[in-house]
């Protein structure tokens, strides 16, 4: 059993919702087929995916039916984290009740909560855009108070964290490693979330992992600030292959 992540699948199954992200570049030509065909061709049944936000371009949780339903085809269990682009987004509790009802059996939020899975401790949220100047996209919305808000969340997943890997601990006399999803990367260039920084560091957070960012291949797969190893998830960087986590 592995442990694998990919993000930004942008889905748009549904022609109602239909939206090109050739924009982004010749990459994405036919990509909800290669989606499919290479998370198949590497994911088991008996697999994690985590998925850290942006999944489908649907507005509302009944428009985004198809889309969920062709995550759910695909192999392993999947933990689905929020992105930026992901407005059909509603509660925990909603999310789940909606789940059950289709008959998504493989399908679990991850947000504001954390599980053990494949011998290591998941837990994460969204973040948000680490330079101001680019959310205009998002109609200027008050920078601080979303940090804020983002800060919040992370603290609550990393406290059910740590508190899942001391019981762990516990029962089993072994420390599972936390690994923390983001969609947005805290840390850009010279552009720096430093609250989000601040709460990974207080919690010796070692390993991160993010979407986001598209059409920039040249992007280094690694990289780490202040000894937290960030890795870029982003399926057309990916080439749209879940990366397994070792």
């Amino acid at each position: 059993m592995s442990l694998f992540v990919i993000a930004d699948l942008h889905l748009s199954t549904d022609v109602a919702t239909n939206k090109s992200m050739e924009v982004f570049g010749s990459r994405w030509t036919d990509y909800m087929s290669k989606i499919q065909k290479n998370w198949n061709s590497i994911v088991t049944e008996n697999d994690t995916v985590i998925i850290p936000g942006d999944i489908s371009w649907a507005l509302r949780l009944e428009e985004a039916t198809s889309d969920l339903a062709y995550i759910e085809k695909l192999n392993g269990k999947k933990f689905l984290g929020k992105g930026n682009h992901d407005f059909w987004w509603t509660t925990n509790k909603k999310m789940n009740e909606f789940f059950k009802a289709s008959g998504f059996e493989s399908l679990e939020v991850l947000h504001n909560n954390a599980f053990i899975v494949e011998g290591a401790v998941i837990c994460g949220t969204r973040g948000w855009f680490p330079d101001e100047s680019q959310q205009t996209a998002v109609n200027n919305a008050d920078y601080d108070k979303i940090i804020n808000r983002e800060v919040g969340r992370l603290k609550l997943s990393l406290d059910a964290a740590k508190k899942l890997q001391a019981e762990y601990r516990e029962q089993n006399g072994e420390t599972l490693p936390i690994l923390v999803f983001l969609h947005f990367p805290p840390v850009r260039g010279e552009y720096c979330i430093r609250e989000l920084i601040d709460v990974l560091r207080d919690h010796n957070i070692e390993n991160v992992y993010y979407g986001h960012i598209h059409n920039s291949y040249d992007t280094p797969r690694c990289f780490t600030f202040e000894n937290i190893k960030f890795t870029i998830a982003s399926s057309d960087f990916l080439n749209f292959y879940p990366l397994k986590i070792q």
